[in-house]
């Protein structure tokens, strides 16, 4: 049920901008996710991916540009390159099919694989150079990201698997997130999905987004390798747990 009365509007969109904010900046992760968990009580999903990916292009933008000197971009090239490609495939999705089966299959997805990890948290993998796993995570989270903006989500999932460094694994799916949301952006605008609603709305959260990403960002280098696997985890769980909430 989308909830229309003006002021849990704005109170819903405001702390969905602030929680996202401080999260993305102080991770690189889950700003969609949690905009998405609480925008979709209040917005249609033709007019809250739109405005989510605006969003998540913002706090993951600030963050990369304050730590570049700090994170390692190593392993990004191959998500990039096809992650571009799956950005308009995911918008065209978008127009298509029921959100709510998307959202309740990755929502299942996200709340198996968090338990279980956090049940194993010794097990790790190990990949070779071989960028095919790369580039195909790259494709499929490019198309996620048009669909949902959950761009990160695949990618952060993956350099976590590995126990990469945490400045490794940030400097893989932030900025993953950046270009599969400039892309869907673009998508966007040339399909004609951007409404005066989102417009008028993004400039309302504006000034939330940025003292919450800044915040954010002032906690990062606080967060010790242990700790910054164990909140990505419980992150991604909460996530998954919302997703389902959502579509029911």
């Amino acid at each position: 049920m989308i909830i229309s009365d003006p002021i849990f509007y704005l109170l819903i969109l405001l702390a969905g901008a602030f929680l996202a904010g401080i999260v993305t900046g102080a991770t690189g992760f889950a700003g969609g996710l949690i905009l998405n968990s609480f925008w979709l009580h209040i917005m249609e999903p033709n007019t809250a991916i739109p405005l989510i990916i605006i969003s998540c292009l913002l706090i993951s933008a600030a963050p990369i540009y304050k730590l570049r000197k700090t994170l390692n971009f190593s392993k990004l090239r191959p998500f990039i390159l096809f992650g571009v490609i799956g950005a308009p495939l995911g918008m065209l999705l978008l127009t298509l099919t029921e959100p709510n089966i998307f959202k309740t299959s990755i929502g299942i997805f996200l709340v198996a694989y968090t338990l279980w990890m956090l049940i194993s948290n010794s097990f790790s993998i190990k990949v070779n150079e071989n960028k095919f796993f790369d580039s195909l995570i790259g494709l499929i989270s490019g198309l996620m990201g048009g669909f949902a903006s959950l761009g990160g989500l695949l990618p952060t999932i993956w350099v976590s698997l590995q126990r990469l460094p945490k400045n490794t694994q940030r400097g893989t799916y932030e900025p993953m997130i950046f270009i599969t949301s400039l892309a869907a952006l673009i998508s966007f605008y040339i399909v004609g999905l951007f409404t005066i609603q989102i417009v008028y709305d993004f400039f309302k959260i504006l000034p939330i987004l940025m003292l919450g990403s800044w915040l954010g960002v002032k906690i990062y280098p606080l967060i010790n390798e242990g700790l910054f696997q164990k909140i990505v985890l419980v992150l991604i769980l909460m996530s998954g747990i919302m997703l389902l909430i959502g579509a029911n």
